[in-house]
């Protein structure tokens, strides 16, 4: 299809803007008038200016290009259109101010900042800043503040504008109005010459339906935001604060990337595109990763001297899956590229508004990384016996970020035409990146365009970004864990409190109140039972009890026969209990008579506690249990189940590691002050079930529980956990919704320390109680512990807020005592700092996220 000529024509009474006009229309409508969207140029001027002269000039331009002096009106059906204002009528000057020495950078960054109301201003300002007593002009400052809106510019629109103003201070200076060819359109001309190339949306043949199908099916399926290495959640509303870190890439790097790109026929941008998708991908960003490109969008000559804005964005996807070569990665980046400026006439905004993704203050639609490579031509403004040079933003300087990451980039080459390397810039959004996470992403990729222009036949999951200090602080300095004195086990720790406090309460249930005397004398008769059936070390002893004082007397019994227990629900079906049996390869299974009716013959040898005789053996066997036996492997075993349906497989407990969750551990989580109250809310038969019990009993605290099998509800909570029982607990998401109520919340738990077990979050209506005071005038301490049963539970803990909970992201947090924690990729290799590992257990599959700093 022949594409019509842009040419002048007969315009009508109201010009509409063009696409992307109207998408910066709107976006001011939205976010009300502010400097996002300035193009801002400042230069030093040392010489002899002829002020007048730099003012007629920049007038003249003004005259010349109708798109400066053209205000955003909106119509009576609430459609903006441009209106061009009367070169002859216009209220416009440059704006001269004298200023102190010391004021001259304030003043600068203030002019820059200025807010455009484009509805009645035009988008073109301008200030020249003197310093200086004005008797010496070479030792005067001045400085050349040129400020457009977005809305009327672009950076093709740079040079032409410099140049425009160069030829009209010269004729000014000499007199006379500047003497230039007229240009052949102006911008309100491109706008409407662009819908008519566009064509009728309602035209499957139009140029717009094609070109958008070709987008519809380019896009289909592509992530609506990448996950990166954020420091903090993304807000709801972007402020568009940035964080600017300088990117240089040395001569021999960029002349091996010229050379590559050339021995696979792709352009240097296709080159940086792949490192750069490799780079996200490689911090967390998976295999599709969509990056916005923007092109000249100048497709007819006539546009070439035109100041306006002209550019538009391409969406650019990059599949990484398979685990390509960075050289087949550069063939699929060709193929989509191509592709892609092939279709480049729909415009940006209306593809948005065609592809209708979730619309979000917080971030920018279909992607949210952004690579220019600046290759337009250099403006020079070149002013009779004026010296011109740019003047450094204060590091004080506001940045502005429109998306999470912006990198830009220009090429260097020497006289001789030999690349001297890349030079740029990567501004992070400050929302979600640290300073020092910005410029940890802006040196990983400065490394992988070196890795892969050395070995472009590196594959992509082994691409290392980490350099040598990231990697001795995630492998080293973050595991530095190491602490002494943490190998007393558990029936150790609960013998010495039965030695100092023997009349104190031990466990609380259902009424029955049990001093740690009589549980010791408890768990004693069980040991002693056991052993004289011949189980020791190496033994599993099954446990299918109520929760309560049966099950942990069976704990202590079992461990202190140097066995390790193996919790069961007898709620479960019977097949289940059978194959935990089965695999565990249990000696024998204590339980209930009232359990023993209701399990299935023929699941080995089952002896109920409550059975006298069971109680009279254990007694006389009980003095050869009095000093606990030291396991040697297994202090539990626990079945996971992989999905409803799936096969139950086993985990074993290390012993020491459960001696630990009473030492130093369970203190970091907020447990085990001496005298503590635990409310036990989970079942004991999971792996969870019993961690408070063990530092409640290690540290001389008292256990509150109870023998329902079934959480307590919302009803029954205050009557089952008074409000003097319990001051700790450690919620799973079956008890969350009792939580909730303030008013429950208050009665339970007059102290409230609270430690969240689970993969997700607890309910945000939670929240609001966490730093509330109690009556006693304390607040809550909410920890997270993370952990996988293979690792005896708990490996990690983080400080819990109610910030942190809004947000729905919880870090893993930092190793506990004698711990150490890798967080791998798919490739086995440690994840850079923030990122999500993509490891799983062959039992169940934990989203691991990173361990910080340690705190």
């Amino acid at each position: 299809m022949t594409r019509p000529a842009l040419r002048a024509g007969a315009r009508p009474e109201r010009v509409p803007l063009s696409f992307a006009q109207r998408r910066l229309w709107f976006l001011g409508q939205l976010e009300g008038p502010s400097p996002t969207y300035n193009v801002p140029v400042s230069l030093r001027l040392s010489g002899d200016v002829d002020v007048p002269a730099l003012g007629a000039a920049l007038r003249d331009v003004l005259e010349r290009h109708e798109v400066l002096r053209t205000v955003f009106p909106v119509a009576d059906d609430g459609e903006p259109y441009q209106r061009v204002l009367d070169a002859e009528a216009l209220d416009w000057e440059l704006t001269v101010v004298d200023v102190a020495r010391d004021g001259l950078a304030d003043a600068v960054a203030e002019a820059q900042a200025y807010a455009f109301d484009l509805a009645v201003e035009v988008p073109f300002r301008a200030w020249l800043f003197r310093a200086g007593e004005g008797t010496d002009p070479e030792r005067d400052e001045r400085v050349l503040v040129v400020v457009v809106h977005h809305i009327a510019t672009d950076g093709w629109s740079r040079e032409p504008l410099a140049r425009d103003v160069s030829v009209a201070y010269e004729a000014r200076c000499a007199g006379r109005a500047p003497e230039w060819e007229a240009l052949p359109v102006q911008y309100a001309d491109y706008a409407l010459w662009q819908r008519a190339l566009l064509g009728d949306e309602e035209d499957p043949e139009s140029l717009i339906s094609r070109q958008t199908h070709y987008w519809r099916e380019a896009l289909a399926g592509s992530p609506e935001e990448l996950a990166l290495p954020f420091d903090r959640p993304r807000p709801a509303v972007a402020t568009h604060r940035g964080h600017r870190m300088p990117l240089e890439v040395p001569a021999e790097v960029h002349a091996r990337l010229v050379e590559l790109a050339r021995a696979e026929g792709v352009t240097v941008f296709m080159v940086l595109q792949a490192a750069l998708s490799t780079l996200l991908s490689r911090l967390g960003a998976g295999d599709d990763i969509p990056i916005g490109s923007a092109i000249a969008g100048r497709t007819d000559e006539a546009m070439d001297d035109l100041v306006g804005c002209f550019v538009n964005t391409l969406v650019i996807r990059t599949d990484l899956s398979g685990d390509p070569t960075f050289r087949e990665v550069l063939a699929r980046v060709r193929e989509t590229g191509l592709s892609a400026f092939a279709h480049q006439d729909v415009p940006f905004e209306r593809l948005v508004e065609e592809l209708a993704p979730v619309r979000s203050m917080a971030r920018h639609p279909l992607f949210q990384v952004v690579l220019t490579l600046q290759n337009t031509a250099e403006a020079v403004l070149d002013l009779d016996g004026v010296r011109t040079g740019a003047v450094a933003a204060p590091s004080s300087a506001a940045v502005s970020a429109k998306f999470d990451l912006d990198v830009i980039l220009g090429e260097s080459y020497d006289p001789q035409g030999a690349p001297a390397g890349l030079h740029g810039v990567v501004i992070a959004a400050a929302d979600l990146f640290d300073p020092d996470t910005a410029e940890r992403v802006t040196r990983g990729w400065a490394r992988v365009l070196d890795l892969v222009s050395t070995d472009p036949d590196t594959r992509v999951g082994s691409v290392d970004v980490l350099d040598d200090d990231e990697r001795r602080r995630l492998l080293v300095e973050w595991n530095d864990t190491a602490r002494d004195g943490l190998s007393v086990l558990v029936p150790e720790l609960f013998a010495g409190q039965v030695v100092r406090s023997p009349e104190a309460v031990a466990v609380v249930c259902d009424g029955e109140r049990v001093s740690y005397a009589e549980l010791e004398a408890r768990a004693n008769r069980i040991a002693g039972y056991l052993a004289g059936q011949g189980v020791g070390a190496e033994s599993v002893v099954g446990l299918c009890l109520p929760r309560g004082v049966e099950m942990i007397a069976a704990i202590l019994g079992v461990w202190k026969a140097g066995a390790g227990y193996l919790p069961l629900d007898p709620e479960q079906p019977a097949d289940r209990i059978a194959f935990m049996l089965a695999d565990s390869r249990a000696a024998l299974t204590l339980t209930t008579e009232e359990i023993l009716d209701e399990l299935p013959a023929g699941r080995g040898r089952l002896v109920p506690l409550d059975d006298p005789r069971r109680d009279a053996a254990g007694g006389r066997c009980a003095d050869r249990a009095r000093r606990p036996a030291r396991p040697r492997r297994g202090a539990g075993v626990h079945h996971l189940h992989l999905g409803v349906d799936g096969p139950a497989q086993g985990c074993g407990g290390d012993p020491w590691r459960a001696g630990q969750l009473c030492g130093r551990r369970a203190r970091r989580v907020g447990l085990g002050a001496p005298g503590a109250r635990y409310a036990l809310l989970q079942a004991q038969a999971t792996d969870l079930g019993n961690t408070l019990v063990f530092a409640s009993l290690a540290t001389g605290g008292d256990c509150t529980s109870c023998r329902r099998r079934r959480s307590p509800t919302r009803r029954l909570w205050p009557r089952t956990w008074p409000s003097t029982a319990s001051t700790t607990s450690r919620p799973c998401p079956p008890t969350w919704p009792p939580l909730v109520p303030m008013a429950v919340w208050r009665l339970s738990f007059p102290a409230r320390r609270w430690s969240w077990a689970a993969r997700r979050l607890p309910p945000a209506g939670c929240g609001s109680c966490w730093r509330s005071p109690d009556r006693s005038g304390g607040c809550s301490t909410t920890t997270g512990p993370y952990g996988p049963t293979e690792a005896t539970i708990g490996v990690a803990t983080t400080p819990l807020t109610p910030e942190l909970i809004a947000a729905g992201t919880v870090p893993v947090g930092t190793p506990v005592a004698n711990t150490r924690c890798y967080v791998l990729d798919r490739s086995l290799n440690p994840a850079p700092a923030g990122v999500a590992g993509s490891c799983t257990s062959p039992v169940t599959s934990w989203p691991v996220a990173m361990c910080g700093a340690p705190g």
